[in-house]
Protein backbone atom coordinates (compact mmCIF):
# COMPACT_ATOMS: atom_id res chain seq x y z
CA UNK A 1 0.00 0.00 0.00
CA UNK A 2 2.87 2.56 0.90
CA UNK A 3 4.29 1.42 -2.55
CA UNK A 4 0.90 2.09 -4.10
CA UNK A 5 0.88 5.61 -2.62
CA UNK A 6 4.31 6.84 -3.09
CA UNK A 7 4.06 6.10 -6.82
CA UNK A 8 1.04 8.09 -7.05
CA UNK A 9 2.79 10.99 -5.16
CA UNK A 10 5.66 10.44 -7.46
CA UNK A 11 3.28 10.51 -10.75
CA UNK A 12 1.32 13.82 -9.40
CA UNK A 13 4.94 15.60 -8.63
CA UNK A 14 6.05 14.79 -11.88
CA UNK A 15 2.50 15.65 -13.91
CA UNK A 16 2.76 18.86 -11.81
CA UNK A 17 6.62 19.44 -12.36
CA UNK A 18 5.83 18.95 -15.68
CA UNK A 19 4.25 22.98 -17.06
CA UNK A 20 6.91 24.68 -18.48
CA UNK A 21 9.55 22.12 -18.77
CA UNK A 22 9.62 22.26 -22.23
CA UNK A 23 11.51 24.64 -24.05
CA UNK A 24 13.10 26.03 -27.37
CA UNK A 25 15.56 23.81 -29.10
CA UNK A 26 18.39 25.64 -28.24
CA UNK A 27 20.50 24.23 -31.45
CA UNK A 28 17.83 25.35 -34.22
CA UNK A 29 16.20 28.26 -32.08
CA UNK A 30 12.85 26.79 -33.04
CA UNK A 31 10.44 25.34 -30.50
CA UNK A 32 8.96 21.91 -30.80
CA UNK A 33 5.29 21.51 -31.62
CA UNK A 34 2.55 20.65 -29.56
CA UNK A 35 2.23 17.06 -31.15
CA UNK A 36 6.20 16.84 -29.89
CA UNK A 37 5.68 18.22 -26.58
CA UNK A 38 2.72 15.97 -25.98
CA UNK A 39 4.44 12.97 -26.85
CA UNK A 40 7.42 13.81 -24.75
CA UNK A 41 4.86 13.89 -21.85
CA UNK A 42 3.37 10.74 -22.23
CA UNK A 43 6.45 9.10 -22.30
CA UNK A 44 7.28 10.56 -19.32
CA UNK A 45 3.97 9.96 -17.81
CA UNK A 46 4.37 6.30 -18.65
CA UNK A 47 7.54 5.37 -17.62
CA UNK A 48 6.61 7.41 -14.04
CA UNK A 49 3.76 4.94 -13.94
CA UNK A 50 6.02 2.15 -13.55
CA UNK A 51 8.05 3.51 -10.69
CA UNK A 52 8.05 0.84 -8.19
CA UNK A 53 8.10 -2.51 -9.92
CA UNK A 54 10.31 -5.00 -8.22
CA UNK A 55 12.11 -8.23 -9.03
CA UNK A 56 10.28 -11.23 -7.65
CA UNK A 57 13.46 -12.30 -6.49
CA UNK A 58 17.05 -10.31 -7.28
CA UNK A 59 17.51 -12.09 -10.23
CA UNK A 60 16.55 -9.69 -12.71
CA UNK A 61 12.73 -11.26 -12.73
CA UNK A 62 9.55 -11.24 -12.05
CA UNK A 63 5.73 -10.76 -13.82
CA UNK A 64 6.39 -7.12 -15.19
CA UNK A 65 10.11 -7.27 -15.33
CA UNK A 66 9.43 -10.27 -17.57
CA UNK A 67 7.17 -8.01 -19.68
CA UNK A 68 9.59 -5.66 -20.23
CA UNK A 69 12.63 -8.51 -21.43
CA UNK A 70 9.71 -10.00 -23.62
CA UNK A 71 9.26 -7.01 -25.23
CA UNK A 72 12.98 -7.14 -26.84
CA UNK A 73 12.98 -10.91 -27.00
CA UNK A 74 14.95 -11.62 -23.92
CA UNK A 75 14.76 -14.17 -21.43
CA UNK A 76 13.93 -14.02 -18.16
CA UNK A 77 17.17 -13.10 -16.16
CA UNK A 78 19.10 -10.76 -18.55
CA UNK A 79 19.48 -7.28 -17.41
CA UNK A 80 16.54 -4.96 -18.34
CA UNK A 81 16.89 -1.38 -18.20
CA UNK A 82 17.15 -0.69 -22.43
CA UNK A 83 14.39 -3.01 -22.17
CA UNK A 84 12.40 -0.72 -19.90
CA UNK A 85 13.26 1.77 -22.46
CA UNK A 86 11.73 0.00 -25.30
CA UNK A 87 8.74 -1.08 -23.33
CA UNK A 88 7.79 2.25 -22.68
CA UNK A 89 7.95 3.37 -26.27
CA UNK A 90 6.43 0.30 -27.52
CA UNK A 91 3.27 1.09 -24.92
CA UNK A 92 3.14 4.63 -26.55
CA UNK A 93 2.83 3.54 -29.96
CA UNK A 94 6.74 3.74 -31.12
CA UNK A 95 7.88 1.27 -33.47
CA UNK A 96 11.40 1.77 -32.08
CA UNK A 97 13.39 1.20 -30.26
CA UNK A 98 13.35 -2.22 -29.91
CA UNK A 99 16.53 -3.64 -27.67
CA UNK A 100 17.96 -5.05 -25.35
CA UNK A 101 21.55 -3.79 -25.54
CA UNK A 102 21.79 0.18 -24.29
CA UNK A 103 24.35 0.82 -26.70
CA UNK A 104 21.95 0.28 -29.62
CA UNK A 105 19.88 3.17 -28.03
CA UNK A 106 22.19 5.74 -29.22
CA UNK A 107 22.89 5.90 -32.97
CA UNK A 108 24.25 8.91 -34.60
CA UNK A 109 21.04 9.82 -36.01
CA UNK A 110 19.52 10.05 -32.82
CA UNK A 111 21.89 11.69 -30.65
CA UNK A 112 21.11 15.30 -29.08
CA UNK A 113 22.95 17.52 -26.53
CA UNK A 114 19.49 17.88 -24.52
CA UNK A 115 17.99 16.50 -21.98
CA UNK A 116 14.78 16.93 -22.56
CA UNK A 117 11.75 15.07 -21.23
CA UNK A 118 11.04 11.80 -22.96
CA UNK A 119 14.89 11.47 -24.38
CA UNK A 120 17.21 8.46 -23.48
CA UNK A 121 20.16 9.22 -21.20
CA UNK A 122 23.41 6.90 -21.22
CA UNK A 123 25.59 6.13 -18.64
CA UNK A 124 29.62 4.99 -19.13
CA UNK A 125 30.68 2.59 -17.31
CA UNK A 126 34.89 2.12 -17.83
CA UNK A 127 34.69 -1.26 -16.75
CA UNK A 128 32.37 -2.39 -19.41
CA UNK A 129 34.26 0.43 -22.02
CA UNK A 130 30.70 1.37 -23.09
CA UNK A 131 27.04 2.45 -22.16
CA UNK A 132 25.71 -0.23 -20.18
CA UNK A 133 22.43 1.78 -18.58
CA UNK A 134 20.14 3.92 -19.22
CA UNK A 135 17.14 5.75 -18.73
CA UNK A 136 14.27 8.25 -19.74
CA UNK A 137 14.68 11.92 -19.02
CA UNK A 138 11.92 13.21 -16.69
CA UNK A 139 13.29 16.73 -16.60
CA UNK A 140 16.69 18.67 -16.50
CA UNK A 141 16.69 22.00 -13.12
CA UNK A 142 20.41 23.52 -14.01
CA UNK A 143 22.81 20.80 -13.76
CA UNK A 144 20.86 17.80 -12.37
CA UNK A 145 18.65 15.61 -14.33
CA UNK A 146 15.77 13.56 -13.15
CA UNK A 147 15.27 10.19 -14.71
CA UNK A 148 13.21 7.49 -14.76
CA UNK A 149 15.55 3.98 -14.86
CA UNK A 150 14.86 0.29 -14.50
CA UNK A 151 17.24 -2.53 -13.30
CA UNK A 152 18.60 0.12 -10.64
CA UNK A 153 18.16 0.97 -6.88
CA UNK A 154 18.40 3.81 -4.57
CA UNK A 155 22.14 4.03 -5.05
CA UNK A 156 22.17 4.37 -8.78
CA UNK A 157 23.30 0.64 -9.37
CA UNK A 158 22.94 -0.55 -13.26
CA UNK A 159 22.50 -4.31 -11.12
CA UNK A 160 19.43 -3.06 -9.35
CA UNK A 161 16.16 -4.40 -8.30
CA UNK A 162 13.54 -2.47 -9.69
CA UNK A 163 12.00 0.61 -11.10
CA UNK A 164 13.61 3.92 -9.42
CA UNK A 165 13.24 7.58 -9.99
CA UNK A 166 16.71 8.70 -10.12
CA UNK A 167 18.66 12.36 -9.86
CA UNK A 168 21.83 12.47 -11.72
CA UNK A 169 24.64 14.99 -12.29
CA UNK A 170 24.65 16.11 -16.01
CA UNK A 171 28.29 15.51 -16.19
CA UNK A 172 27.43 11.53 -15.03
CA UNK A 173 25.45 11.49 -18.25
CA UNK A 174 27.48 9.98 -21.40
CA UNK A 175 24.90 10.75 -24.26
CA UNK A 176 21.40 11.63 -25.19
CA UNK A 177 19.31 10.25 -27.75
CA UNK A 178 16.04 11.78 -29.26
CA UNK A 179 12.95 9.13 -30.21
CA UNK A 180 10.34 11.59 -29.79
CA UNK A 181 11.57 14.34 -32.37
CA UNK A 182 9.52 14.85 -35.29
CA UNK A 183 13.29 16.30 -37.06
CA UNK A 184 16.76 15.62 -35.94
CA UNK A 185 19.90 17.87 -35.79
CA UNK A 186 22.80 16.80 -37.16
CA UNK A 187 25.83 17.57 -34.38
Amino acid sequence: MATIKISIGLLCFALIGSNGMYRRDLLSGQTETSAVKSARENIVNRASCEIGVREQSGNNDGKRVEEYLRTVKLAKGNPYCAAFVSFIFAQCGYPAPRTGWSPDLFPASRLTKQALPGNVLGIYFADKKRIAHVGIVVRQTGSWVTSTEANTNVAGSREGDGVYRKLRHIKTIRSLANWIAERRVKL
